[in-house]
């Protein structure tokens, strides 16, 4: 009688403990439980990775770096071959994909159908198979602090779901602003994320804003003129037609993403240009191949997650399919890139070449506004219309740089060397004081925006002019190669004329005010001895006189126009603590 009580006993707890098992696989979604209509808070989402990886051998979690909330940063792995670590994760010869979701988490339809896609494929076998040659990995929620930040009004133009996260984060920076110049913790854990994970192709989840038209997702590549080389042309040619008619055979249309101000979309529009403060321009640097969905704001959220699963299923079929090309690719591109003499910095639409699409938008007209007294723009969604229209996808280079064979960085700039390391930079420190024939450069001439912008005072249409000369460089100063995986990186933060320079975004800026001066009364006696020893100054004094109003009636100004010709003005004022061996 003991002997079968003990066996019925082992018995229950074993139906126990595989009915835990089972409820454990059973991992429903709050967005499915509430019908496509709410998203999980922060602390559910995590909890849902935590309960996947424990009751998956595939899937693995790391907490990786600190985000500005205080909270690290999560990573879920799918590795049909079981747990992995980060080393083997960098050095595996599979396909890897990132997929980044919640940067703005009141936009959270991918944080919702990443949730279901790697337990959809955890419980299937047939995905199981069919990505077994893939390493999927997803950051849960990006954005951590806009994540805790729940309200259900700052998204006024977006339909559902009932509660979300703010776009600002803990310190109420726009994270989609900030991968190159990494004033946040997060932006410098997710470089850690990028480079521990080397994508072949990274994903960014949104929702946009904006014109109302017919589709509910769109999509947003990477430009591929700046991508470049075969890889941006298999981007363009291969990768974004086999996903549109991927989503076709699935009866979702898909169209570029709207980058329409001000008009409506039959007008037509350019490609949205991702420079590398944007996720996808960021690790194009890198050569990944970047994609962001956009799905519409105004389409019920249920349908917008289930769409944004949909292209994260045909993305991976795609890279499962073309995953040794893609990786032969990346590494010609790379190669490529260290033989060339010169590297495009700057780029405008080429509104010669645009692209057809046949577009499915609706009739926008502007009427009477109900609220003030002018004119409101209105989309009547019972005038559908399939127009052909003009699709600027196509950027001319409008500025280029000779690629030099390395950059020196003065050792005192610590937040910029400190930015180069975070992103895998390769340079040395100089052992002892070495005196080099370099190029300096000196700005020449900047814009820079009247209010502020993620924190900065952003410069724009940056010059430079530059000579040649000998330095003697000090022991500790940061030699730079350009022969090295980081090169786009490196010209596109040290260039001081790249949209996203380290100069534009204001890492610089004390070079701009001048630390000596003169006094007039002083310096005027000096001036008038300097410009009998130069003649050539003096006439150039009396040109400017001649032909410039303003100035002939500014003797400050004339007198400044002397003293910087003399040794007295500062070399420092302007110069760059940057410099190029060629």
């Amino acid at each position: 009688m003991k002997k079968l009580s003990l066996l019925l006993l082992f018995i229950f707890l074993n139906s126990c403990k595989e009915a835990i098992k089972f409820e454990k696989k059973n991992f429903t979604t709050l967005f499915e439980k509430s019908n496509g209509t709410e998203t999980p808070e922060y602390n559910d989402v995590i909890s849902f990775y935590k309960n996947l990886a424990d009751s998956y051998s595939e899937i693995s979690l790391f907490e990786i770096g600190e985000t500005d909330s205080g909270k690290p940063l999560h990573l879920a792995v799918f590795n049909n071959d079981g747990k992995i670590d980060l080393k083997s994760l960098k050095k595996s010869s599979k396909n890897r994909i990132l997929i980044n979701n919640g940067i703005h988490p009141g936009e959270s339809d991918g944080i919702d159908a990443s949730m279901m896609l790697l337990r959809d494929i955890v419980q299937n076998d047939s995905l199981k198979k069919a990505y077994n040659n893939s390493l999927i990995c997803v950051i849960p929620i990006y954005n951590i602090g806009g994540s805790l930040n729940r309200n259900s009004h700052t998204r006024a133009n977006q339909n559902g779901p009932k509660e979300y996260g703010f776009r600002g984060n803990a310190r109420n920076f726009d994270l989609n602003r900030d991968f190159i110049k990494q004033d946040t913790k997060n932006a410098a854990a997710f470089a850690t994320i990028f480079h521990s994970v080397n994508p072949d192709i990274f994903i960014d989840n949104h929702v946009s804003n904006g014109a109302d038209y017919q589709y509910a997702i769109t999509h947003l590549f990477t430009q591929h003129n700046k991508l470049g080389g075969n890889l941006g042309v298999f981007l363009e040619k291969e990768m974004r037609p086999h996903i549109e008619k991927s989503l076709a055979k699935k009866q979702i249309p898909i169209t570029p993403y709207v980058n329409v101000w001000g008009n409506t979309p039959e007008k037509g529009w350019s490609q949205f240009f991702d420079s590398p403060r944007y996720s996808t321009g960021y690790t194009t640097l890198f050569n990944t191949l970047g994609l962001m969905v956009e799905t519409h704001m105004l389409k019920p959220y249920k349908v917008r997650v289930e769409q944004t699963y949909e292209l994260l299923l045909s993305t991976l079929d795609f890279s499962e399919k073309e995953s040794s090309r893609i990786k032969t690719l990346r590494k010609r591109n790379l190669k490529e890139l260290l033989t060339q003499k010169t590297y495009p910095i700057t780029f405008k639409v080429d509104k010669n070449n645009p692209s057809t699409l046949n577009f499915k938008g609706y009739e926008g007209i502007y009427i009477n506004s109900e609220v003030t007294n002018g004119k409101r723009l209105f989309y009547d969604k019972s005038k559908p219309y399939n127009k052909k229209i003009s699709y600027y996808n196509n950027f001319n280079t409008t500025k280029e740089i000779t690629i030099p064979k390395a950059y020196i960085i003065q050792q005192g700039w610590h937040k910029v060397i400190e930015r180069l390391k975070n992103n895998k930079i390769v340079f040395t420190h100089f052992k002892n004081d070495t005196t080099l024939t370099v190029e300096t450069q000196h700005i020449a001439n900047f814009n820079t925006r009247k209010s502020a912008y993620e924190g900065h005072y952003l410069h724009y249409n940056t010059t430079v002019k530059k000579a040649t000369k000998t330095i003697k460089f000090r022991k500790g100063d940061i030699y730079i190669s350009t022969q090295q995986k980081g090169i786009r990186y490196i010209i596109e933060t040290l260039e001081a004329e790249a949209t996203d320079s380290f100069f534009n975004w204001n890492f610089f800026d004390t070079i701009l005010q001048q630390k000596e001066g003169f006094s007039s009364y002083v310096f005027e006696n000096i001036a008038v001895q300097f410009l009998k020893e130069n003649p050539v100054v003096k006439k150039e004094l009396e040109e400017k006189i001649k032909v410039d109003d303003g100035f002939a009636k500014n003797p400050y100004a004339q007198l400044y126009f002397v003293y910087k010709k003399t040794p007295h003005y500062e070399q420092a004022h302007l110069k760059l603590p940057i410099y190029k061996i060629f």
